[in-house]
């Protein structure tokens, strides 16, 4: 077994399609082809479903895929070790984060583009079960999700910071100068809201169940940038992670309000047990852990 061959099942998962992939892989299509064939007679089984053309993948070619996923990672995390340490980490990190983070993964990977320069970065928006299957399946090095998730137990984690909720609106006029609000207060006012699949929703969800109300949103969105459309547009209220501030025509549009009693979720880093680490993690890794992002956070707060 060659890892060229692992190379081209692995690429054939990514383009759907016997052609692209051939061309991904810099070879003709019925080189391609056999080379699978020749990994299928290898491993004694068939991994990919084929008519005159691609399919998909067999109940085994799916074991076999996430094997050949962990092989060539593994691969090229042996190179990466060989490799010159002084020049620094070369490769691509692989980032899933759920949406309501994605505000501050800007302040964590332009601490890897300026300490490595070799090292490029893919940022993918994605639900904490996307995350947690595509680490699995060496598809992802890393996510940002919550760290109260029970499917996490399985997983190596990294806490960076605590969250804290806010109500946010375009001014504070219609709120008569107040400091705080409670949650029930909140839930009268005329709202938008993150979609009840999203996790972030199920915690704001969570807190007005304890305070005994259910709002009624008048608009709810899977998009940040929608909700806070409409808060600046249409004067509707809020409720966000105080992280999301860290947008600075955000901090500059709107007003937010602390929300009692208190809501706060830790966010943290979520990787495979892995030992060793591949280099390219575990300098990353070692960055993002030294930033003081609760600090960070915080401070947009106080803006």
């Amino acid at each position: 077994m060659l890892l060229r061959q692992l190379t081209y099942l692995v690429t054939l998962s990514r383009e759907q399609h016997f052609g692209r992939a051939a061309e991904k892989c810099n070879v003709s299509q019925p080189a391609l082809s056999e080379a699978i064939r020749s990994l299928e007679q290898d491993l004694g089984v068939t991994v990919v479903q084929r008519s005159r053309r691609f399919e998909g993948f067999t109940a085994d070619g799916q074991k076999v895929l996430v094997w050949a996923r962990r092989i060539l990672d593994d691969c090229a995390a042996l190179r990466q070790e060989a490799s010159d340490r002084e020049s620094g980490p070369e490769g691509t990190l692989r980032l899933g984060a759920i949406p309501t983070v994605l505000s501050m993964v800007p302040l964590m990977t332009d601490t890897c583009l300026a300490n490595f320069s070799r090292m490029n970065l893919e940022v993918y928006t994605l639900a904490t079960s996307q995350i947690l299957q595509s680490i699995s399946n060496f598809q992802l090095d890393i996510g940002m999700t919550y760290l109260s998730d029970g499917r996490l137990k399985s997983f190596d984690t990294y806490p960076l910071f605590t969250e804290r909720y806010v109500l946010i609106a375009r001014d504070d006029t219609g709120l008569q100068g107040r400091s705080a609000l409670s949650w029930e207060e909140v839930a009268r006012l005329p709202l938008c809201l993150l979609t009840r699949n999203m996790q972030c929703r199920q915690g704001i969800d969570e807190a007005f169940t304890r305070a005994g109300v259910q709002p009624t949103p008048r608009v709810e969105t899977d998009s940040m940038m929608v909700l806070y459309g409409h808060v600046r547009c249409s004067g509707l209220y809020s409720v966000v992670p105080h992280s999301a501030l860290v947008l600075a025509e955000m901090r500059g549009e709107i007003v937010a309000i602390p929300i009692v009693p208190e809501l706060q979720r830790e966010i943290g880093l979520v990787t495979l047990h892995r030992d060793p680490q591949p280099p390219l993690l575990r300098s990353a890794l070692t960055l993002f852990t030294s930033l003081d992002l609760q600090h960070r956070v915080d401070s947009f707060l106080r803006c």
